[in-house]
């Protein structure tokens, strides 16, 4: 009996959504459309301040590319915001080419060992793209997980 509540309790407290970043996931690694590496870390302070919502895609993501003229409507309706495109391409000549393809404008790094590896995909705990969150001008994840760009939850975070 003792092993089940056990197993229940590690359950329940894994199931609690996080409002920050963990500090492996801040220093995993992401590559700016120049080429160059820089830590996730160091992306978040750039943009400290302001409101930043966070749309992990992928070029070759059928669910991703349909999601995008809402992303483009959520622009319109939130300038101020931040929006930071994460790319779980492997591939970063595909990435670039998705960029410039399906005109998307906003801020854009990738994730260069794709969507199963790596500190910041764990915290994520990425199992399916498109995946959005909504980060507040503190640094505090006020939106954990959104699949859908169409979600009222990205929109009710970007209010706040």
């Amino acid at each position: 009996m003792k092993k089940i509540l056990l197993l229940l309790l590690v359950v329940f407290a894994s199931c609690e959504t996080p409002t920050q970043f963990s500090d492996i996931a801040l220093q995993d690694t992401v590559v700016t459309l120049q080429d160059e590496t820089v830590t996730f870390i160091e992306v978040l302070h750039k943009y400290k301040g302001k409101k930043i919502l966070i749309d992990v895609w992928a070029s070759w993501c059928g669910d991703c590319i349909k999601s995008l003229p809402r992303t483009k409507e959520l622009q319109q309706e939130f300038p101020e915001a931040v929006f930071l495109f994460l790319s779980v391409d492997k591939n970063n000549k595909a990435w670039k080419n998705g960029i410039k393809r399906f005109r998307i404008s906003g801020e854009h790094y990738n994730l260069p060992k794709g969507m199963k590896k790596g500190d910041l995909v764990d915290f994520l705990g990425l199992r399916w793209i498109p995946r959005y969150l909504v980060i507040n001008e503190n640094g505090f994840v006020d939106l954990f997980k959104a699949t859908k760009a169409s979600d009222s939850n990205i929109v009710e975070a970007l209010k706040k």
